[in-house]
């Protein structure tokens, strides 16, 4: 009996972890795996882009978990530098381009595995195409970008546009290497997954480091030079001189394949796909990554989450059920966290601005802390904000800025709530306690007390 064939669109996180877990479920003679990747690597972490351009990471190389050799060894036709041009579903068979001969050909498959991942935002704007304008978003990115900072002269003035995570995180790695920086933000602060009030502290944190911030401006144009290189990023209301731009404006789903091939597609353009992460309606084929929503297990609706933790867990789940087993992915709560310089930023759940537009009626609680006990050696401030639903109490969202030690609380909050938790409930949590680590009452727990008394407060 022949070996059926699943094909692979995209050699990232997602689709190689799928490829990798039904490789280990099934043998080559079972189930022959081809999979398809148009850039020069496979299975790296797009997160740690600027911690390498920082200096903090010293090489491209310690970013990639596995590289096409490693993945050939163990039974995967690993196709690099090959891009997917098109989808038959009827006939299902993907039409293939080797980027570097151009020689194009027809794949069959019996399963599919779509993991395109996303498309960074690049709007048309006057020169946003101009040598020194960069996107990060690859390994290729990366080096190009640091390419850039190379030839910089000698003012070395860097412009980041766009204050969401990566925009932040790319404005410390700018600074990190002797650059003077400035961002741009059209929202009133930074991170704007973030409630403002939480926002502007980031403000004040990038502020203290060095890095100039410019909120509730709209950037109009790229300007440039006579030799075409980029020379300033122009705004409605001013002019800020750049030698090296970098883009920092989110991201969409890649999906156009997916879209001309006619399968569902949610509100945002990515893949809607069932708990097994099969792509709906369609028994043989998957999806995940960053090409797919996902289900909000806080708001009860599908979003565009672009995480590498959650791509990684839709593809075990999928190579798990391609490859004979059971797998499900239930959904998120919308946990993310960074850090610029010395002060680190969470957040999971709703914001303000995101309760409201699900019609939730709240209350919202906000304390100042230390991350340690305030007496021992080190405390630094951190502040936690948290958002409660009137009538049952349940926890809706959380929010935390501050020093060394502060983020990673959140996940206390992430996992009250995947449990539906209330707030009442968190207080009584048994959590960790010793004065290096934190007071005896957690800054988290505090925050849950508040919760309560507004709560009590309001009825």
């Amino acid at each position: 009996m022949a070996a059926e064939r699943l094909v692979v669109i995209g050699g990232d996180a997602a689709g190689m972890s799928a490829a990798s877990q039904a490789r280990r479920l099934k043998k080559p003679e079972e189930l022959e795996i081809i999979a398809f990747e148009r850039s020069g690597f496979t299975s790296y972490s797009a997160c740690g882009i600027p911690y390498w351009v920082g200096g903090d990471v010293p090489r491209h190389e310690d970013l990639i978990a596995r590289t096409p050799e490693e993945h050939r060894e163990r039974g995967i036709d690993l196709r690099m530098r090959t891009e997917v041009t098109e989808l038959d579903v009827a006939g299902r068979r993907v039409r293939s381009r080797e980027l570097v001969s151009g020689a194009e050909e027809w794949t069959s498959y019996d399963k599919l595995v779509l993991a395109t991942g996303a498309l960074p935002v690049r709007p048309a704007l006057p020169g946003i195409d101009a040598p020194g304008v960069h996107g990060v978003h690859t390994i290729d990115d990366g080096r190009a970008l640091l390419d850039s900072m190379e030839r910089a002269p000698g003012e070395r003035r860097a412009v980041v546009v766009g204050g969401g995570y990566i925009g932040v995180e790319m404005a410390e790695a700018m600074l990190g290497r002797g650059f003077e920086v400035t961002l741009v933000t059209r929202g009133a602060a930074p991170m704007h997954s973030l409630d403002p009030d939480m926002g502007h502290r980031v403000t004040e944190a990038m502020e203290r480091c060095g890095i100039r911030v410019v909120t509730d401006a709209e950037v109009t144009a790229v300007r440039t030079r006579e030799s075409g290189q980029v020379r300033a990023v122009a705004t409605d209301s001013a002019e800020y001189p750049a030698d090296v731009v970098v883009l920092g404006l989110g991201v969409t789903p890649r999906t156009a394949l997916a879209r001309a091939a006619g399968l569902p597609l949610g509100s945002s353009g990515g893949l809607r796909t069932d708990g097994s992460m099969r792509v709906r309606g369609h028994e043989d084929i998957w999806a995940g990554g960053d090409c797919v929503e996902v289900l909000d297990l806080v708001s009860g609706r599908h979003r565009f989450i672009a995480l590498g933790t959650h791509a990684n867990k839709h593809g075990q789940v999928i190579g798990a059920n391609v490859g004979g087993g059971y797998g499900t992915f239930p959904g998120v709560v919308g946990t993310a966290i960074t850090k610029v310089c010395d002060t680190e930023v969470a957040r999971t759940g709703l914001s303000e601005r995101e309760a409201r537009e699900e019609g939730l009626q709240y209350v919202t609680a906000t304390i100042e802390s230390t991350n340690v006990a305030g007496y021992y050696p080190g405390a630094t401030l951190m502040t936690v904000k948290m958002l409660a639903e009137r009538r049952s109490g349940r926890l809706l969202g959380v929010q935390i800025v501050g020093g060394a030690g502060s983020a990673k609380r959140i996940d206390i909050a992430a996992v009250a709530l995947t449990a539906r938790m209330t707030v009442d409930q968190m207080t009584a949590l048994d959590l960790a306690y010793a004065p290096p680590f934190s007071s005896v009452w957690d800054p988290v727990l505090v925050a849950a007390r508040k919760a309560v008394s507004k709560l009590r407060a309001a009825g």
